[in-house]
């Protein structure tokens, strides 16, 4: 067992790993094959991998993760918009530089605030882990500024939950469920349990960027042994059968898979002014930096293909050599964060990750000669050979007893029938006075024979019988003529058989005959030369009594069978009209169901006829439907080259809005909703803008550019959207916009919509809406305050809430809609606006108020409401009273128009006097810039019976 140890940055190296060798019961791993289902599955992991890698297998691949933002962001940038914007689904990055420029960076993955420990590791690390398996070297490496997440995406042990585990934890968690303790070798050097001691050794710090800055790198190895051959021979006998064609073949030599996986967690760069590192921290803080600055170094050279390569400047770019320019598979995961005051740190980390995505590595397969496996075949086979000679040897042994057990036999055989042929020759004597007697009951059986032969011709004379009969019903019936034709054919070669055998047996009697004549005199002979030929006379009379006695037996035996061979046929004749009679019936039924699929064939050749028809009707209407889409997609395509072209006449950063003052008959006057335009933008270049947006409406259809607001392509979406806001400031397009469903549209992208341009923009284009109390009723029908309100609680964007608070101002200038404003929780999301502490958003939530009060007064004055302001309930009171004098002029206008209209309500006053509200009108009346309003102010004053009680008492 090895022992290894986790590497630290070039300073600070605190060693808290320690290496371990995964096999069964803690034993010393023993090396063997992998199984063929573990095999399996790492070779479909394998393809899997390979697909990701078609173009550049050995490049660095390289993702950005955004962090999202922490309570310091959002309390120290809370005035400035995020520096970086997101585009997942082109995988590109925009650093934004100022409000107005940008650049766009491509990188081979960008995860978004939102996105799981689970798929980034899915994406960055597990094709290297899957490599690992293969056979190949592999490198993980997190970079980042501190603070931005690098060891919460690498080192997260996920003690919470196991959905927060970091990439660690889920490859050793990978590479153990897909090796086997009994096969493969694995050694680590920052094992699971080991992570947490590894965790508590290395060294944090708390710095004014971030509370545990880690000041040391942290390096996991992984080392992976595995055997290349996918076949694993697990009994001997498997063994025995190929070790002499393995050995021929030259294939018999087992090779063994070396990889390395490195995971890798950089300490954090840092500046010093920012992180306010002093002492200990200060020196720590210089090393970091420094080997960071040798691992740029090392990445620019490799990138701009230097021929000399810094990798000896320090230890960390020791141990990485292998990793950028070697023969690892790396993949990279830079961190950034999304706060502006950051800026050079985020482009720094993200010029880095640009220069490692030019690093292309020669990645090559870790392949060994597996020498011990192979000694411990070849012992295996010297085993089975020596085996099969002790066999071999054995068997010819055991031959050689056999044989000379076989030829005492045949001794012992041979003197036996010495003594056999010496006794059967005296018998023969014995025989030849027998051999008479035999003769004579031969003639005998030779005329039962012919009796017999007599009784044969009259059976096969009926058998001819039964064979005309059986043709005369062939001829009347031709179905079972078929049936029984193979049989008949038989019957009659049985017959010839017989009739031959019959005249056979004729001859033979005939022969029996001649021979019995011969055999008299034979005998005669004999009697006259027995003395001279004896011996061998008697014996060829014997055997050819023999003959003649076997024949007779053979022919009895025959004749038998063929009396039992009558009796089937005449059975298999009666069995065979039964199935005459069934083939009749199924003959029937065969008709009848032709008959019905006949019927069936003419319907549905009438369907078919039909169906064609019918195909042919609907080829013509696809026909003319892809016509008309393919005119619509031209429609479309140019309309998008003329929303491109609209782009230099649009303003990216915003839109010229419109608000609008109470919608009132008193009051028709408008003010510009949004930012005022620069002093550098005359008015003849916002007409000429108006005017080519007028244009392009004109040529290509308000309907067609609501439909591009459905693009999937976001920056058409948003050029069309800018369109449509520009649109809806005129008076005379905004009833066109509702009659087009762009008011349904607008309302689901701001529902449905994450993107803050679109919110932005649909927000502005609704307020623009809102300038008609006909579409003011629509947008409140249609949930337009609810959905407002909700983009208000979801984003911290200046401009888009200034959208949203001039939207809310119109609607509160329609008095009608003021129940359901407050249902719908459009005030309280008015009032939830201020927090911004943007001055363009406040000043929208004045205007606001002033309308919603005035609407409300004059409705109390003409004696259709009684009772407190809703607006009092909803506690604005109190915020108009605190910003009436700490405001620029033109909010502190509406502020005073608020106060002036809520003191007209007498309902009101004991607000006003309690809060100190009337001390504020009374300056207002006194002291605002604006006369009408000083007016207003004393004509409240003087009106109300509760303020000149109150007066006359002070």
């Amino acid at each position: 067992m090895s022992s290894k140890s986790s590497h630290r940055s070039d300073r600070q190296m605190p060693s808290s790993s320690a290496s371990t060798s995964r096999n069964a019961n803690g034993h010393p791993p023993v090396r063997s094959k992998v199984s063929p289902a573990k095999r399996s599955a790492v070779t479909n992991a394998r393809a899997s991998s390979s697909k990701a890698d078609d173009e550049e297998p050995g490049r660095v691949r390289v993702a950005v993760r955004l962090r999202p933002r922490n309570a310091e962001d959002l309390l120290s940038d809370s005035d400035f918009a995020d520096c970086v914007e997101l585009q997942p689904e082109m995988k590109r990055l925009k650093l934004r530089k100022n409000n107005w420029n940008s650049d766009s960076y491509k990188f081979d993955e960008v995860f978004t605030e939102s996105a799981s420990q689970k798929r980034v590791y899915e994406v960055v690390a597990k094709p290297v882990v899957e490599s690992v398996l293969n056979g190949y070297n592999g490198t993980v490496m997190a970079y980042g500024q501190t603070g931005t997440g690098k060891t919460y995406t690498v080192g997260r042990l996920g003690k919470e939950g196991t959905s927060e585990r970091g990439i660690m934890v889920r490859a050793l968690e990978d590479i153990i469920s897909n090796t086997s303790p009994a096969f493969d070798v694995v050694e680590i050097s920052y094992l699971q349990h080991l992570l947490q001691i590894g965790e508590t050794n290395r060294h944090a710090a708390n710095t004014k960027m971030n509370t545990e800055s880690s000041r040391s790198h942290a390096i996991l190895m992984v080392f992976v042994q595995r055997p290349a051959q996918g076949k694993v021979e697990n009994e001997l006998s498997s063994q025995e059968s190929e070790c002499g064609s393995d050995l021929a073949s030259g294939n018999g030599v087992p090779t063994l898979l070396k990889s390395k996986l490195l995971i890798v967690d950089l300490a954090g760069s840092e500046r010093i002014d920012k992180s306010g590192s002093n002492g200990h921290l200060l020196e720590e803080a210089k090393f970091i930096n420094l080997s960071l600055t040798s691992l740029g170094k090392c990445i620019n050279a490799l990138a701009e293909k230097s021929p000399h390569i810094p990798t000896r400047d320090s230890k960390l770019t020791r141990l990485l050599r292998d990793s950028f320019g070697g023969s690892s598979r790396t993949s990279l995961i830079i961190t950034i964060g999304p706060s502006a005051r950051h800026h050079a740190e985020t482009a720094s980390t993200i010029m880095f990750g640009q220069r490692a995505m030019k690093v292309v590595n020669m990645v090559k397969l870790k392949e060994e000669v597996d020498y011990e496996s192979f000694c411990r075949k070849l012992e295996n086979q010297v085993d089975y050979h020596t085996a099969e000679i002790e066999k071999l040897q054995k068997l010819r042994d055991d031959d050689k007893k056999e044989m000379e057990k076989k030829l005492t036999d045949c001794q012992n055989s041979f003197a036996e029938a010495e003594k056999t042929i010496t006794a059967r020759s005296d018998l023969l004597k014995d025989e030849n006075t027998l051999l008479e007697s035999e003769i004579r009951s031969l003639l005998e059986e030779l005329k039962l024979q012919k009796e017999r032969n007599d009784l044969m011709s009259a059976t096969v004379a009926h058998l001819e019988m039964s064979l005309n009969q059986c043709k005369k019903n062939e001829v009347e019936d031709f179905t079972y003529q078929k049936a029984l034709m193979d049989t008949t054919h038989m019957y009659e070669k049985k017959i010839l058989e017989l009739t031959g055998r019959l005249e056979d047996e004729h001859a033979c009697a005939e022969s029996a005959h001649e021979q019995l004549a011969i055999a008299k005199k034979l005998i005669s002979d004999y009697q006259k030369s027995i003395q001279i030929e004896g011996q061998k006379e008697i014996d060829e009379l014997r055997m050819k009594l023999q003959e003649m006695y076997q024949l007779h037996e053979k022919t009895v035996n025959e004749f038998q069978s063929l009396r039992t061979e009558n009796e089937e046929l005449l059975s298999e004749k009666i069995e065979g009209q039964k199935e005459i009679d069934e083939l009749r019936m199924k003959s029937q039924e065969i008709c009848l169901l032709h008959q019905k699929t006949v019927d069936e064939f003419q319907c549905m050749r009438t369907e078919n006829e039909k169906l064609l028809s019918e195909k042919v009707t609907l080829s013509e209407e696809l026909h003319m439907a892809r016509q008309k889409l393919y005119a619509e997609e031209q429609q479309r395509q140019y309309l998008e080259a003329e929303l491109v072209k609209s782009k230099k006449f649009v303003p990216d950063n915003d839109i010229d809005f419109e608000e609008k003052k109470p919608y009132m008959e008193e009051n028709k006057g408008r003010a510009t909703f949004g930012q005022r335009h620069k002093s550098s933008q005359s008015q003849e270049t916002i007409y000429g803008q108006r005017t080519t947006i007028t244009k392009i409406c004109e040529e290509v259809g308000l309907q067609k550019i609501l439909d591009l607001l459905r693009s999937e392509d976001l920056d058409v979406q948003i050029q069309a959207l800018k369109v449509v806001a520009n649109l809806a400031a005129e008076d005379l397009n905004q009833e066109k916009i509702v009659e087009e469903g762009g008011l349904d549209a607008l309302l689901m992208l701001v529902g449905s919509s994450q993107n803050t341009t679109i919110q932005r923009v649909a927000s502005g284009a609704i307020a623009n809406l809102a300038m008609s109390e006909t579409n003011q009723g629509l947008i409140m029908k249609k949930g337009g305050g609810r959905l407002l309100a909700d983009v208000a609680s979801r984003t911290d964007d200046p401009q888009t809430l200034r959208m949203v608070a001039g939207a809310f101002a119109n609607l509160c200038g329609n008095e009608r809609l003021h129940a359901m404003l407050k249902e719908d929780g459009s005030i309280k999301a008015l009032m939830g606006m201020v927090k911004s502490g943007n001055s363009d958003v406040i000043a929208q939530v004045a205007r606001g108020m002033a309308n919603f009060s005035k609407c409300e007064s004059r409705r109390i004055i003409e004696g259709q409401r009684k009772g407190r302001s809703l607006l009092i309930v909803e506690g604005v009171l109190t915020w108009l009273i605190s910003n009436s004098t700490n405001c620029p002029p033109s909010t502190r206008r509406h502020i005073e128009l608020a106060l002036c209209h809520l003191a007209q309500n007498e309902d009101n006053a004991q607000d006003f006097i309690s809060t100190g509200a009337l001390k504020e009108l009374i300056c207002i009346s006194n002291e605002s810039s604006r006369e009408d309003i000083r007016n207003l102010a004393k004509k409240t004053l003087k009106l109300s019976p509760t303020f000149q009680a109150k007066l006359q008492k002070v």
